[in-house]
């Protein structure tokens, strides 16, 4: 090989490294129902670098859980378009969508979502599991792994139902890095725990980013949390704002969260059924 083709060679490393892991443009959302249209967003615009530990703040109803449920391919939006590490995840079918989604992308709820029948090692093993349609030993001793890291060495044979909340939560952050996924979105990830719970489980994942490079995404109303991360993205309207919005709504005004069920193997699936924006008799709402 050639000075000059090695040369070329790294040049394009380095920009595949240097640009951005994610690039939203435009991206709009109509629930419809029957002759009602609620457009939830309006033209989201924004990046996220690799490595980033970004977190996503807005009054409830302004569109965050409906634009992280289009990030993790769980939803298609009515328009606009995402790139993540140069792939155009609204032109993939949803077979690939699926394949990419569970290599590419952990996610974490305020709700964690185990299984409660299973172990703590088995659900963290489902994402691994669930794509090859059988356990192996690598993923066994990956599970295993971390479940030491977050601190469950003592608990992995647990039953989820037998865990704290605070350890429930701390499997759920393991289950999202079972793929070593690029990108992890969080839901609210500490919105059910106390102080002293959510304060660990930020510590957590903050560790785990800089240990591994992955980007973390958190939507959150812990302000607190939010001042934490290396940066903020502000959501009032259904568009990213410069300043963060003054008030939050009040809880009447508040309009519900998209549904979501957990599939084996899988993540927490939103039941959507808009398409691209058509006739969904079913609504569901940022």
């Amino acid at each position: 090989m050639s000075a000059t083709t090695t040369a070329a060679i790294h040049s394009l490393a380095s920009a595949a490294d240097d640009a951005p892991l994610l690039e939203v443009r435009d991206i709009r959302k109509i629930f419809v129902d029957r002759d009602f249209q609620t457009p939830v967003l309006k033209g989201v615009n924004f990046t996220l670098n690799r490595g980033e530990m970004v977190a996503m703040l807005g009054p409830s109803g302004s569109g965050k859980s409906t634009l992280l449920s289009i990030l993790g391919t769980l939803m298609r939006p009515t328009s606009g378009s995402f790139r993540m590490q140069g792939r155009e995840l609204t032109a993939l079918r949803e077979a690939e969508l699926s394949d990419f989604r569970n290599q590419q992308i952990g996610f974490i709820f305020q709700y964690h979502h185990l299984l409660p029948d299973f172990t703590a090692l088995e659900n963290v093993l489902f994402p691994h599991a669930g794509r090859l349609w059988r356990e192996t030993r690598a993923g066994r001793e990956r599970a295993a792994m971390l479940l030491e890291r977050v601190g469950l060495r003592d608990r992995m044979n647990y039953r989820a139902t037998r865990l704290s909340g605070g350890q429930k939560q701390r499997v759920a952050i393991a289950r999202a890095l079972m793929n070593q996924p690029a990108l992890v979105l969080a839901d609210e990830p500490t919105g059910n725990l106390d102080r002293e719970n959510a304060d660990q489980a930020f510590a957590l994942m903050t560790e785990i980013q800089r240990e591994t490079g992955t980007t973390f995404l958190l939507s959150t109303h812990d302000r607190d949390l939010a001042e934490r991360c290396e940066r903020r993205i502000y959501i009032a309207g259904g568009v990213v704002v410069d300043q963060p919005p003054r008030a939050e709504p009040s809880s009447a005004a508040t309009p519900s969260r998209p549904s979501m069920r957990v599939i084996a193997g899988d993540v927490p699936v939103v039941i959507d059924h808009t398409g691209n924006g058509g006739s969904d008799t079913d609504r569901r709402r940022a």
